[in-house]
């Protein structure tokens, strides 16, 4: 074989698409009638945040509308950059403008923005000065200020398929000049796809990196002893934007749903030792605490929400004790979905019926008009009855004796059933 030159240019970058129509994944915003593409087409632009797991295309989202839009394209990265770099493409925005160009500020990872630099972008975002396209893997209504969330549009990316990693990955194969100049005789796709987590960025770079030290062989195999080799993490693989983020964090919510505190700081410490995000464990947990507890343990959130704070005040390494405290006291606590299944129960109600009107009785009548149409008559006040209740309905007549909410007979919320049964005794079942 001939001596081959490695190109310096990452093979995941040779390969990123140019247009939409070469795009990968991704279908409800990109394909045929979808937002992205009709903002595209019809050059109307608007500031949006693309959220998304690593390597779902936010990246190069970006990049295809500047380019398909003859809009001027910066990029940041919220980790290096700070306000003196906004200021700057700012001004370079307003002087566009003079000229009739567009200028497209992309800014990945905006969520580690704090509030002053991301306060920095409300005037030029709202004014229109620039066209804010700003990519993270956390969920913006934790981590983007409501300010800066009312100007933009949220966009939530989906994890690529099998498929969309297929046809990327032959993509690659059949019109990268370097790799279609190398005879390649297997890769193993399935392990390929599964240890780089969904993202296309990593599979990609994995594959190249694999490819390399084989090139002086007749026959290239990329095998998954081959890809194991490369990335010398067989049996520690821990990739907090990949497969192992997902994997690892299930475990450690299922052990806490079942119970077991020992599992639950083991697969904690997993996670702590691989660096995971400290505020997306704790973040975690103040769900699990409303889902998988509830009533049956009310301070259970309570105690979530402190550790969230608490670990965002602190910091590691002193945070590991307070996740640890966390973790364990949700684990022992009694358990309960009911409060769950209750808001589940009530969307589907809602969304698969007609919207009844509120009963008449229940209505507020704030004016004179209202009050002669009989808004708010026959309202029977609870604190006017004894024990400060009464039974009256509140739901609309229709669906006057549906019922949504059904306490567990665990923990606290055994007495809140007992409490309910005894109060509704004849309108309503608890048992």
């Amino acid at each position: 074989m001939s001596k081959i030159t490695i190109p310096n240019i990452p093979l995941a970058e040779r390969c990123r698409p140019k247009t939409l129509d070469e795009f990968q994944g991704q279908q409800k915003l990109v394909g045929e009638g979808k937002p992205i593409r009709l903002m595209v087409e019809n050059d109307t632009l608007s500031s949006f945040i693309l959220w998304g797991p690593p390597g779902t295309g936010k990246t190069t989202l970006a990049k295809i509308i500047a380019n398909s839009t003859n809009s001027e394209f910066y990029q940041i990265n919220a980790v290096s950059s700070g306000v003196k770099e906004i200021r700057e493409v700012i001004e370079r925005a307003k002087q566009n403008q003079m000229h009739f160009q567009r200028t497209i500020l992309f800014i990945d990872e905006i969520h580690r923005f704090n509030k002053a630099q991301q306060d920095a972008l409300l005037s030029s975002v709202e004014n229109g000065d620039i066209i804010l396209i700003g990519a993270t893997t956390e969920n913006p209504s934790f981590e983007v200020i409501p300010a800066l969330r009312s100007r933009v549009r949220i966009f939530v990316l989906e994890e690529l398929t099998k498929n969309d990693l297929l046809n990327i990955l032959n993509n690659a194969l059949t019109k990268d000049e370097f790799l279609k100049s190398l005879p390649i005789n297997f890769i193993d796709n399935d392990y390929l796809i599964l240890i780089s987590g969904g993202d296309a960025r990593t599979m990609l770079n994995i594959l190249e990196a694999s490819i390399i030290p084989e090139i002086t062989k007749g026959k290239i195999e990329i095998t998954k002893e081959v890809i194991e080799n490369i990335l010398q993490k067989k049996n520690i693989l821990y990739d907090k934007n990949g497969e192992e983020h997902y994997n690892i964090i299930s475990a450690f919510i299922k052990s806490i749903r079942g119970s077991d505190p020992d599992a639950a700081v083991y697969w904690l410490a997993r996670m702590l030792e691989g660096g995971e995000d400290i505020l997306f464990i704790a973040r975690r947990m103040i769900i699990l605490a409303a889902e998988d507890i509830g009533n049956a343990s009310p301070n259970a959130l309570l105690l979530a929400e402190a550790t969230f704070s608490a670990c965002e005040k602190i910091g590691m390494p002193e945070a590991r004790i307070i996740l640890s405290q966390c973790a364990t006291y949700l684990a022992s606590s009694p358990k309960s979905n009911a409060s769950y299944q209750a808001i589940d129960s009530a969307l589907q109600e809602v969304r698969n019926s007609t919207q009844y009107q509120v009963p008449i009785h229940l209505r507020n009548a704030p004016t004179s008009l209202m009050k002669n149409l009989g808004y708010g008559n026959n309202y029977k006040y609870p604190h006017d009855f004894e024990n400060n209740f009464v039974q009256e309905n509140y739901l609309p007549k229709e669906i006057h004796e549906k019922q949504f909410y059904f306490p567990s007979d665990n923990g606290n919320e055994k007495s809140i059933k007992e409490r309910l049964k005894n109060l509704w005794k004849g309108k309503k079942k608890y048992d």
